[in-house]
Parts: C-alpha cells; structure tokens; sequence
C-alpha cells in the first residue's frame, strides 16, 4: 500500500486532525508551516497530539525554499476559505511541480467563481506535472451524497439543500468572512451589497478576480458539472443572523451583542438550460448554546426523496475527506482539478 511524504501548510485548528489523520493512516508528515511564531520549533506531532514526529513547524515565509528542498508527494493547505488568498502558496506548489489539496471552500469548484486564477493554476499545474484540488465536508455531504442520491431518481425538478455549521470551529478568517461581528450596517456594505448588483456588473467582478462568493455558489457549480447540467443563470442573497442575546466569540475574542451579525445565511440559487433548479443554503454563525450543525437535502421530482443529518463533525469530516482524498489526488491528471473528476471518496482501512 503507498505511503505518502505530506507537508502541512496552515496550522491551525484544521491541522491538529489533518496531521493525526496522515499519521494513523501510516503516512509520513515531512514539513509543517504557519505564520504564528509562537509556533515555531514545536514538533508537528506533538502539535497534533501524537508522539513526535520529527518534523518542527517552520516559518511559511520559507515555504517555497523549503518545498523544494524536501520534494513532498502532497501539500495539504487548511488556511483561508477565498481562493484569491492561497494564490501564493498554491501558486508555489504548481510552478514546483508538487500536488497540493486544500480546505478552501471556493477551492472545490473556483471556475464558476475566479475563473482567471482557476486557469492560471491550471496551465501552470499542467506544465509541471501536477495536481491542485479543493475538497472537505462539501465534497461529500453537498456534493456525492446529492448525486447519488440523485442515481437513485427517475426525474428531477428541483434539488434543495441547507446546511449550518459553527465559525467558531474553523477559525478567524471564515468567521470573518461570514460577518461575524459586524453591526447590520457592515454587513450590508461588506456582504450583502454584491447581491444587488445586475448579472452584468457581478459577472465582471468574478472576471476580476476579486468577487466573494458563499459557500453554495461553488456547491452549486460542482453539482451542475456532477450532473451533466448547463447553468444558465446564477444569483446570491447574503442575510445577517442575529442573537436575541450576547453571544461571546473566542475565534473572534470579542463578544457579540445582541442585535449585530452572528454570521449569515446565504441562498443561491441556479438556473439551468435543462429545466432543474438549484437551490442551496449554507447557514455559518457563532451558535447559541442550544444551536448545532445539521445538514438537510430534498431532491424534488419522481420520486422525491430528503436526507437529513444532524450534529456532524464537520471539522473531523472535512479533515478525514482530505486525507482520504490524497490518493485521489495525486493519481489525477495534472492540472487545477476539481473532485467531480474524480472517483467518489472512499474509507481507507488501514494506510492511504
């Protein structure tokens, strides 16, 4: 069975399971990286909870050096969730010829969303001879749990999803992008107003490189890709969520009052020449103490059929994706490619 060399870039909460997860899978983690200098030195092992595994997080600043020196199978990026800000390091990984797969949400389907650093990423990747993907939680419960669901259907109308999540267990730059902590008024001009803009105007922020996209919207690309349909038109609205109550943050280290944004709701809905609508809701706020993840899907047609699931683990499923995705990976053709070229995830007993 093959063993893989893994680097970690990002570690942060992701990481502690990303590792252990490479680790119990008899995989080797050969470098880590971070931008906190508090965690400079601390063996990547022990940092996941494991024994050592002689490899000491090092500055990201000397990623590029040092992935060329060490020539890793993979590198699994858990940083940011906007694809415009792993540019950097995903850029770095192609033009060196080294696969890399990442929790980036707009990652699992950018073209739909930054089509100019999609295929960029791409052509350089397919140059170099290798592979660059995004995958997590969405790569199976909003992606091939729907499409085979969708296996199992004569006829399909319209496919409905939503699904919630806690920000507070992935960290400060989804929380942020979320909305988390703004007043109404914030989140109206820093989130939501991109919603009211015309076809036109919104298409030429996405050829720019610079629109912000929730969660869904790729979603909703990578399914239309899965199922063999065409989008003919595509929009997003972005609501703020509220708290009756102060909510304290400790990704955010601030406490929320009542009244101002916990996180948002976005819909986005899709149009396709083949007459099935799309119609996809990701909730991600700072919970409440009686709130928890669920995630709920109706495909409606002949027959219809809803799946829901309650309280998963996202943080534990998006990491156990990733690394069971490795193999996925780096057995893809070169290039920036996404998941629904690949085969279905699938459990790894024993090693990857």
């Amino acid at each position: 069975m093959a063993k893989y060399n893994v680097v970690q870039y990002g570690c942060g909460k992701m990481a502690k399971y990303t590792i252990r997860y490479v680790l119990e899978k008899g995989s080797k983690i050969v470098g880590a990286f971070d931008i906190d200098k508090s965690k400079f030195g601390t063996d990547a092992g022990v940092y996941a909870g494991c024994k050592k595994c002689g490899v000491k997080i090092e500055d990201a600043k000397n990623a590029r050096k040092r992935l060329a020196e060490i020539r890793p199978d993979i590198v699994i990026v858990t940083t940011m969730s906007l694809f415009k800000d792993l540019e950097d390091i995903l850029l770095i990984c192609a033009e060196l010829g080294i696969n890399a797969i990442t929790t980036c949400e707009e990652a699992f389907f950018a073209y739909n969303s930054n089509p100019v650093l999609s295929k960029k990423l791409d052509k350089i990747a397919k140059k170099n001879g290798c592979t660059i993907s995004g995958s997590g939680y969405q790569d199976v419960f909003w992606g091939n749990l729907i499409t085979t669901l969708a296996g199992a259907t004569q006829s399909i109308k319209k496919i409905r999803g939503s699904t919630s999540y806690n920000v507070e267990d992935y960290g400060i730059a989804l929380a942020k992008a979320h909305g988390a902590g703004l007043s109404l008024e914030q989140f109206d001009k820093e989130i939501a107003a991109v919603d009211r803009m015309s076809d036109k105007d919104r298409q030429a922020i996405i050829n720019s490189g610079e629109y912000t996209p929730s969660y869904m919207w790729n979603t909703n690309g990578w399914l239309a890709e899965q199922l063999g349909l065409t989008i003919t038109k595509q929009w997003q609205v972005c609501v703020p969520q509220v708290n009756k109550k102060d909510l304290k943050s400790s990704t955010l280290k601030m406490k929320i009052p009542a009244g101002m944004a916990t996180g948002m709701s976005a819909v986005v809905t899709s149009e396709t020449k083949e007459g099935i609508i799309l119609e996809t809701q990701c909730i991600g706020k700072v919970y409440a103490p009686d709130e928890f993840d669920s995630n709920q899907w109706t495909i409606e047609g002949e027959p219809d059929t809803t799946v829901i699931i309650n309280r998963p683990s996202t943080v534990e499923l998006t990491c156990a994706t990733i690394v069971n995705r490795i193999p996925d990976v780096v057995n893809a053709e070169a290039g920036y490619v996404t998941t629904d070229r690949m085969p279905r995830a699938k459990f790894k007993l024993k090693t990857l």
